[in-house]
């Protein structure tokens, strides 16, 4: 097995409305994937990610995070799968599409 991170971009929150049934049945969605995938061995670790951060670049601090538009990193997965392709199904069947988001698949390095 090889290591993968899944790195998860989405429209910031804040920027669009979804009513409350969306957004208890988008959090459903996800409580099924996480349930599916992690009895089957294959999520390592992982966390969806605050609004609250620091940039540094060329030695500056400055308050924020990494915002392109609307669009943010919302939050990151580590899987285990046999290789890119089965890591890539894994990442393509979670609802982060759901609410225009879309995901980033990589190999960790050994």
């Amino acid at each position: 097995m090889k290591n993968y991170i899944v790195i998860f971009r989405e429209p910031d929150g804040r920027q669009e409305s979804h009513t409350e049934a969306e957004i208890a049945a988008h959090r459903e969605n996800w409580s099924k994937w996480f349930a599916e995938w992690g009895t089957k061995g294959k999520l390592a670790g992982g966390s969806g990610l605050t609004l609250n951060g620091r940039l540094i670049k060329a030695g500056e601090v400055r308050e924020g995070i990494h915002q392109v538009g609307t669009e943010i990193v919302g939050g990151f997965l580590l899987l285990k799968a046999d290789d890119l392709d089965e890591a890539t199904a894994i990442a393509a069947s979670c609802p982060i599409y759901e609410f225009d988001g879309y995901a980033e698949v990589r190999e960790m390095q050994q």
